[in-house]
């Protein structure tokens, strides 16, 4: 048995839409800007985590390309769990490397769990069927 609640459709638009700004900033921020986001993220608590995955100049500007790619396709609606799922798996290392730890600024660390949340509503619930045309 599965229970059923309505969601107005135009709430979860504006929902997508409004995270996927984040994302969109962020990963030209990461392109535009990378020498400033390698020295933030080499002054993290817990840098080691980036540094597991590889050279943290190509992290940025990896991560920034993704962000951008799939931040866009969330925006727009498309395939909105798979760019759900990967804005997630970008968004997990660069919260533990760079927020975790940051105990004078909590506040960017939870603005991210609040965001991952949000990602995983998208992950969770296929909205895509919601605006396929009958």
């Amino acid at each position: 048995m599965t229970n059923k609640i309505q969601i107005n459709r135009r709430s979860i638009q504006l929902l997508r839409i409004l995270i996927s700004g984040i994302f969109l900033v962020a990963g030209g921020n990461h392109l535009l800007n990378t020498e400033k986001t390698v020295r933030r993220l080499e002054q993290a608590s817990f840098k080691g985590i980036a540094y597991f995955f590889g050279d943290p100049e190509w992290l940025v500007i990896l991560s920034g390309i993704v962000m951008l790619a799939a931040g866009f396709l969330f925006l727009i609606g498309y395939k909105t769990r798979w760019a759900a799922i990967v804005l997630l798996l970008v968004l997990i290392p660069i919260t533990l490397s760079v927020q975790v730890g940051q105990i004078n600024t909590l506040g960017p660390l939870f603005k991210n769990i609040a965001i991952l949340g949000g990602l995983l509503f998208f992950v969770m619930n296929d909205t895509d069927q919601l605006f396929k045309i009958k």
